[in-house]
């Protein structure tokens, strides 16, 4: 794992806390400003805010995870690329849906209910089925990669027609700018990910903690990072769409997408993920579902039960990994 983990790290433990803390303030204000470029873009093309949230903000904010389990299937550690998958997803629909409800309640429109939200468990429900016998062939990979293709034709093609939301309350930014905080917020993201993760793997390995319990948490939590920061700076300046959709396009790119295009390069192997795992990913995409019923609104008390949940699931997980 070392050709994943370590190349910010450096020997010392006092610049590791260093690091680490530097990769925190890059991700947040990073956070912000991809927030402010996707909303100003959104605001210029005349599309809502679900729909960057979906395509652009999501894609963007799952590079991390992108490359991590590309380069684990390649380098023949299979495990390693879905369990980032599954533990990333864990964390976007408990965690990041929790704590930025948590900050403030998420306005949902219905049209995400209706289909943005239904796609994500029906991705859910493909990787579990298709990691029954253990394997994701290049035929299950097609199949998620083709799914994948129609999820973005469908979005884009009621892009404007989706419109209709509440306008942010920044000072709106032209269309260049935009762009430009869209990017350096992307780049910042990814490089204060990587940072993060880098050092607190280096720490914990220091410490004694097991390669199987760092891919289980600090990998998958790190790789999510840039999801976290950026809906919950999302959510605490009341754009709910990019919130929300940045989760749910994040989700379902990981599956469709990251799987797809992985197990096409390379036919996988799986052994280390076990039911549980897949179980709690679905159930957790389906608990988000219901919560959007109410009112179509994630209230405070729902975000807390989605963290409570994301928390028992982490004990369950380091008391038997």
């Amino acid at each position: 794992m070392n050709y994943l983990l370590f190349s910010f790290a450096p020997e010392m433990m006092w610049a590791q806390i260093l690091l680490l803390l530097v990769g925190i303030v890059c991700v947040l204000k990073s956070a912000d400003l991809l927030t402010n470029g996707a909303v100003g873009l959104a605001t210029k093309l005349g599309v809502s805010q679900m729909v960057i949230g979906l395509t652009i903000v999501a894609i963007g904010t799952s590079m991390p995870e992108f490359f991590v389990s590309l380069v684990s299937a390649v380098h023949g550690t299979p495990d390693l690329a879905v369990g980032n998958i599954v533990g990333s997803n864990i964390f976007n629909s408990l965690l990041i849906v929790g704590v930025a409800a948590l900050v403030a309640p998420i306005a949902i429109q219905r049209v995400t209910v209706k289909k943005d939200i239904p796609i994500a468990v029906l991705a859910s429900i493909m990787l579990m089925a298709m990691t029954l016998d253990d394997t994701i062939s290049r035929v299950d990979a097609l199949l998620l990669f083709s799914v994948f293709i129609a999820f973005i034709w469908i979005t884009l093609r009621g892009a404007r027609s989706d419109a209709q939301e509440k306008e942010s309350s920044e000072q709106p930014v032209g269309a260049g700018k935009a762009l430009f905080l869209l990017l350096v917020g992307l780049v910042g993201l990814l490089l204060g990910s990587n940072i993060f993760v880098d050092n607190a793997s280096a720490l914990a390995h220091s410490w004694g903690i097991s390669d199987a319990v760092i891919g289980l948490t600090i990998v998958a939590g790190g790789t999510s990072l840039p999801e976290l920061a950026t809906s919950v700076v999302a959510a605490r300046k009341g754009d709910s769409g990019i919130a929300i959709g940045n989760v749910l396009g994040s989700n379902v790119f990981n599956i469709l997408m990251i799987l797809g295009v992985t197990g096409l390069i390379t036919p996988m192997h799986i052994q280390g993920i076990t039911m549980v795992d897949l179980s709690v990913m679905v159930v957790s995409m389906v608990l988000l579902w219901l919560f959007s019923f109410t009112k179509f609104r994630i209230e405070r008390w729902e975000g807390g039960v989605l963290v409570t949940s994301f928390c028992g699931y982490m004990v369950w997980l380091l008391i038997n990994v």
